[in-house]
């Protein structure tokens, strides 16, 4: 088979070896980048937005790393995974794949049709959830309020941490003053929800369809019926780990304090502010040193001061402000990568009442217990109808090698009837076969008698083996 000839090929004239054949690629081929998928994002206002972004970007986007990524990935098969990291929760439960951040919730496998109702539920709830710690006012004037937040944020240096944190504790208040729930638990508590019902629903629709199934293999054993139960016990022991997976996650995390405490995004995020803010006060207050008191004739007045000093002293406040925008930034963006490091930084700092969050999952927990238990109770019954039914086939087979017994036992009478035949039959001279002298009549007799002999030994090899209990 002939390769492609050079003409088949465009030449790259920024290689190094000129004329060196590159292969020509269809327009729109490379257009769309490696891992580049499609999310639907739904911020924390309830509008969804579907967009097309690579890993890289999101990794950017939620401070996760590349690792955490891979749990989500459609083509990899993960267990259900619950991970809590530094700016973002990771979820991978069923057919929900998302990435819970404070402000936002990235789903990515948004047009499978059984996610469906679950986008639904959650654009409800996170609607709820911004309708109850908003106020009317803030929804109507939510330009005006976002431009002028733009405005402080330029003009002030301890107010925006402030306001941020104040806005924070706002969102965790409803408007007549009970506490809700941050965005990241309305969101996670959806995805529990939803892969709870998923799993409950599918147990009990395996139960339905199971004790028809098993109450007719026990009425009438056959192949059909034997087929059918080996489906859905099959079916049984992947649904069973399924639910025993989400359950263990679940109880690792109500187990270890320190996962709970990372997924406190929403007051992470507001430390984090109130932190930057803080240090940017400090920086600022460090800057401005005072003179040291003497003579005033030792000072040196503005005005005289060379140009040199002054640019001199400009290049060190620039290096200063730009060092504290930098710490800033590093601070913001800085992620858990895959340790419990930051974690265990996060609960000696600021000790978080994980007890919200634990109630939270203990709930779910207790409903994902439930289908297991119930998967377990189906699982017994199964096994109960398997007993039985090896022991049905158990007694049929005893049944069947009694009555090989009893053919035995025949065969080997009737053997001993027929040895006497032979011996009759052979070609010797005795009376019994003159007619004469026997005749047919003792011919009779001695067939009569050699028939009820056989039954004799027959019911007496029968008695005998029943009396040493080798037959019922």
């Amino acid at each position: 088979m002939r390769g492609p000839r050079p003409e088949d090929f465009e030449t790259n004239p920024s290689t190094p070896i000129t004329g060196q054949p590159t292969p020509t690629y269809p327009a729109g081929a490379r257009k769309k980048g490696v891992g580049v998928r499609t999310w639907l994002v739904l911020c924390s206002r309830g509008q969804a937005q579907t967009t097309e972004v690579g890993k890289h970007a999101i990794m950017r986007r939620t401070g996760l790393p590349a690792r955490d990524l891979r749990i989500l990935d459609p083509l990899l098969s993960y267990p259900s995974t619950v991970l809590g990291r530094e700016r973002a929760i990771v979820i991978n439960l069923e057919h929900i794949k998302a990435i819970i951040t404070a402000q936002e919730v990235l789903l990515l496998n948004s047009k499978d049709p059984s996610v469906a109702p679950f986008i639904d539920e959650l654009q409800r709830r996170i609607l709820c959830h911004y309708h109850a710690t908003k106020p009317k006012v803030e929804e109507e004037n939510y330009e005006g309020e976002t431009r002028r937040s733009m405005d402080q944020a330029r003009g002030g240096d301890g107010e925006q941490g402030d306001e941020a944190k104040k806005d924070a504790k706002q969102s965790l208040e409803n408007q007549d003053g009970s506490k809700v729930l941050p965005f990241e638990f309305v969101a996670l508590e959806a995805c529990l929800e939803a892969a709870s019902s998923s799993l409950e629903s599918e147990a009990v629709r395996l139960e339905l369809e199971a004790h028809p199934a098993l109450d007719k293999l026990t009425s009438k054993i056959s192949t059909l019926n034997l087929e059918r139960v080996r489906q859905i016990k099959s079916r049984l022991v992947a649904i069973t780990g399924r639910v025993q997976k989400v359950r263990d996650e679940l109880e690792h995390l109500l187990d270890d304090d320190e996962d709970m405490a990372e997924m406190y995004l929403t007051e992470k995020l507001a430390q984090k502010l109130e932190n930057s803010s803080t240090s940017s006060m400090n920086e600022s207050d460090t800057v401005e040193v005072d003179l040291p008191e003497g003579d005033e004739d030792d000072r040196v007045p503005a005005e005289f001061a060379s140009e040199s000093n002054r640019d001199e002293s400009y290049l060190r406040a620039h290096d200063d402000a730009h060092d504290l925008l930098m710490s800033t930034h590093s601070a913001l963006s800085r992620n858990s990568r895959g340790t419990h490091t930051s974690s265990t930084r996060s609960a000696m700092t600021n000790k978080f009442d994980v007890e919200e969050l634990e109630m939270l999952l203990e709930a779910y927990f207790v409903q994902i217990d439930g289908t297991l238990n119930k998967l377990s109770t189906l699982r017994e019954y199964v096994d109960d109808t398997e007993d039985y039914i090896n022991i049905m086939l158990d007694d049929k087979q005893n049944h069947l090698l009694q009555m090989g017994v009893m053919l035995t036992t025949a065969t080997l009478v009737m053997s001993a009837f027929i040895a006497v035949a032979g011996v009759f039959g052979m070609n010797i001279t005795i009376e019994l076969f003159k007619d004469e002298k026997a005749g047919p009549t003792r011919f009779m007799w001695t067939v009569i008698g050699g028939f009820i002999g056989s039954i004799f030994l027959y019911v007496g090899a029968i008695g005998w083996w029943k009396q040493k209990r080798l037959l019922e």
